[in-house]
């Protein structure tokens, strides 16, 4: 009876309890395909067989279809990760876009994918994923461009799935395809005067995500943010952003300290590539060890299975952190 009794506990204890252990890669979203030391070190270190590689962007230009920022490749390159194709595509590119534009655009981003992958002798998986933070306007001719894409390139077609398209998913709709990437960052919009964290404030992510069980597409993968920027503002309230910057940046005699993460200029002058002004703000964002786990413990409660992406993948960011 003893035996019988302990083989229920443990019954019970292995089926409340989830595994946290999840393959891991990262997103590689410059413009110039290279890695330094630390980078290879942390992609080596990964655990999934892929890289999330952002080769161009598509935006509408003076009314005309373009691709923007085309990625290029230095001759140091190499990985044993198989290449994920990552087009990033502005919401505004299929504003009244007509049926044969859409056609022209599916066509044009395979042939210019195929045209990459050639030049640079690169090794891709079976699949291109595109990004694009659609709206109800657009959804439409959005999920039209997803099917042709599919239809042209003979590949499986994944895209991301931005937090207010779980929420709002009767009036955003569901995508054409059978795996998306959930994209757990930007929770709320850092040119506002908060004190949230505006990469991942996680009261926000639960509130977008409580029903997240309930979406219609299972195969979800997971994107999570390491990347850190600091926050400029000046003697009218305006903000802009400087990418990159993170706490340790602030060691500077002409900074005042304000706060953990906060200081004010007391010198104008040249600082992290722009000119800033004596008076003016600047506050971090980053993202600690602490705020991903509780990610990751609320995901797990939701999704059965699923990978992590890093957003992204630059020795600023992944240097020092310990991925799980």
């Amino acid at each position: 009876m003893k035996n019988l009794k302990l083989t229920f506990l443990l019954l019970m204890i292995f089926s409340c309890s989830k595994s946290t252990n999840h393959p891991y890669t990262f997103y590689f979203w410059k413009t110039n395909l290279a890695l330094d030391n630390v980078e290879k070190k942390a992609l080596e270190e990964s655990t999934s067989d892929f890289l999330y590689t952002r080769f161009f962007d598509v935006d509408k230009i003076n009314g005309q279809l373009e691709p923007v920022a085309v990625i290029t490749k230095d001759k140091s390159f190499g990985t044993e990760k198989k290449i994920i194709p990552t087009i990033f595509i502005t919401n505004r590119t299929f504003y009244k876009i007509k049926s044969e534009e859409i056609q022209f655009l599916a066509k044009s981003v395979n042939d210019l994918i195929q045209k990459k992958i050639k030049e640079y002798q690169l090794v891709c998986g079976n699949e291109i994923q595109i990004d694009c933070d659609w709206t109800a306007g657009t959804k439409d001719d959005y999920f039209t461009f997803l099917k042709e894409l599919k239809k042209i390139s003979g590949k499986e077609i994944t895209c991301t799935l931005r937090l207010h398209q779980v929420k709002d998913k009767i009036l955003m709709g569901i995508p054409p395809v059978e795996k998306v990437y959930l994209m757990c960052y930007s929770t709320s919009s850092p040119l506002e005067n908060s004190d949230k964290n505006s990469i991942l404030d996680f009261n926000i992510l639960k509130s977008y995500l409580s029903k997240l069980e309930d979406y219609p597409i299972k195969n979800i993968e997971v994107a999570l943010p390491i990347y850190s920027w600091g926050i400029v503002t000046n003697h009218l309230g305006k903000h802009k952003l400087i990418n990159a910057l993170s706490k340790k940046d602030f060691n500077n005699p002409n900074f005042k300290r304000i706060s953990d993460n906060e200081i004010e200029i007391l010198k104008d002058g040249f600082y992290f590539g722009n000119f800033l002004n004596k008076g003016f703000k600047i506050k971090t964002e980053e993202i600690s060890q602490e705020q991903l786990d509780s990610v990751i413990h609320f995901l797990d409660q939701k999704i059965n299975h699923y990978n992590i992406i890093y957003y992204q993948l630059d020795s600023k960011f992944v240097e020092g952190r310990l991925f799980k």
